[in-house]
């Protein structure tokens, strides 16, 4: 039920007549640079995200903060008593 070469061959041929053969080269032209374009940009995304991964999880691994109101705490005076 998919596209078959013979589909395929007559829709490449009405492209072709419609649009003619140097704005199609044109066009695969640009669709290419698009294309490359897009790869490029995914590629920077994904080095990008994982440095950005990295020096998340490196600044996560201390916690000093979390120590220290415990300790404040445990040293404050009970009031109450």
């Amino acid at each position: 039920m998919g596209i078959g070469m013979r589909e395929l061959i007559i829709i490449l041929l009405v492209v072709l007549l419609v649009f003619g053969a140097k704005k199609l080269r044109t066009i695969g032209a640009d669709l290419g640079a698009a294309v490359k374009g897009f790869k490029k940009g995914m590629d920077d995304g994904d080095a990008a995200e994982s440095v950005k991964q990295i020096k998340q999880e490196a600044a996560d691994a201390d916690f000093p903060e979390s120590a220290k109101p415990a300790a404040a705490e445990a040293k404050t005076p009970d009031r109450n008593a």
